[in-house]
């Protein structure tokens, strides 16, 4: 008889869990889904699921985390289509998710990654808001690798917002209004988008209340390699640029951190939070879901220059010397020649750090590109 390790065991817990709450929320949703009933699924005790996963919540936010990283990303793009047809096919892809007909409402919400009646307290709401304008950014960079010069330099963020706006929009109705509108008019309708003037222009954040990043001349001691969400491969730390930890409610920065930042310079964002279990996993379920679609459209060579990833145990956190990492955190270092050259912490830091140093003087709106 083999006997498992207690490492083994958790993980078929964990396991059984898992298939058992999928089976659950795709019969009942996830209002009238009950922990009693998926303990009894996975002939597990109430403790034991409780000892996995602390909530509902986090429950139901792994089996979308679980759908969506188990997922094939589809053969990767050769070459990247110019920004209209790309955001026409970025949009199919999107869709692909859409209800089918003979689906039920609890299994279509499932499908959908639907998270009405999920996030209903503030915080969680205020992960959202900001993961969302995560989404916009990495929509917006790799839109704008397909720009030609001279145009290269307009922003896209707010035509990747607009984009996302009708497509979680068209997500909501198919949730609440089964049946209305084709989704091969959104897909249209997004590529048409492309060719709105929306005035869109990056104008560096006015910070007066921001002190300048601190010089200094610290040994850099990287932290290990971790997956970078974007790629799927996994990224060191031992480039020259900049590395700035953020929380989930601080995740707007992103922006300020990679416009500032020089052409050359390696862009790190690590993402922390003090609530792993729920707004953790939310921001791994929506940017596993984004960065999988772009996957399918835009070649490796328009994916952004910026690393992603997500600091679950504070190893970039700490290496940085950003302790206590919570959601409200923003912290930001500038290593150059192995060493941290500059270093900023609270609202503004990213920007602080990435325009520190002589490194920085030319187009700042290539980085990240």
């Amino acid at each position: 008889m083999v006997r498992l390790t207690r490492a083994q065991q958790q993980e078929r817990t964990r396991a059984a869990v898992l298939a058992a709450a999928r089976e659950e929320f795709a019969e009942h949703g996830y209002v009238e889904a009950k922990v009693d009933r998926i303990a009894e699924r996975a002939e597990l005790t109430r403790g034991a699921v409780y000892s996995n996963f602390p909530s509902k919540r986090a429950l139901y936010l792994a089996v979308l985390v679980d759908m969506v990283e188990h997922t094939g990303t589809g053969q990767v793009p050769v070459s990247s289509p110019g920004p209209a047809e790309a955001l026409g096919a970025f949009a199919r892809v999107w869709l692909e998710r859409l209800p089918l007909g003979n689906d039920t409402r609890a299994g279509g919400h499932l499908q959908l990654r639907s998270l009405a009646g999920v996030l209903d307290d503030e915080p969680a709401r205020t992960a959202l808001a900001h993961v969302t304008r995560l989404e916009a950014l990495l929509l917006a960079l790799a839109l704008e690798s397909r720009v030609p010069p001279p145009t290269g330099q307009v922003r896209r963020v707010r035509l990747a917002e607009l984009v996302l706006t009708l497509l979680n929009g068209s997500g909501h109705l198919a949730d609440t209004a089964p049946g209305f509108g084709d989704p091969f008019d959104v897909a249209r309708a997004c590529e048409h988008l492309a060719g709105i003037d929306l005035a869109d222009t990056w104008h560096p954040p006015h910070l007066p209340y921001v002190p300048p990043a601190r010089p200094c001349r610290d040994t850099w001691v990287p932290p290990p390699e971790l997956p970078d969400q974007i790629t799927g491969r996994r990224v060191g730390f031992d480039a020259d640029g900049v590395i700035a930890v953020l929380g989930t409610s601080r995740l707007g920065a992103a922006e300020e951190v990679v416009r500032a930042a020089g052409p050359g310079d390696s862009v790190t964002v690590a993402v922390v939070t003090s609530d792993r279990a729920e707004n953790g996993r939310l921001v791994r379920l929506r940017i596993s879901d984004l960065t999988g679609c772009l996957r399918r459209v835009f070649a490796p060579d328009a994916w952004p220059r910026l690393h992603l990833v997500l600091d679950d145990h504070a190893l970039v956190a700490s290496a940085i010397g950003a302790s206590g990492a919570d959601d409200a955190t923003e912290a930001a270092v500038r290593v150059q020649e192995g060493r941290i050259v500059a270093r900023a912490h609270w609202r503004g830091a990213a920007h602080a750090a990435a325009t520190a140093g002589a490194s920085n003087t030319a187009r700042p709106h290539e980085a990240g590109r």
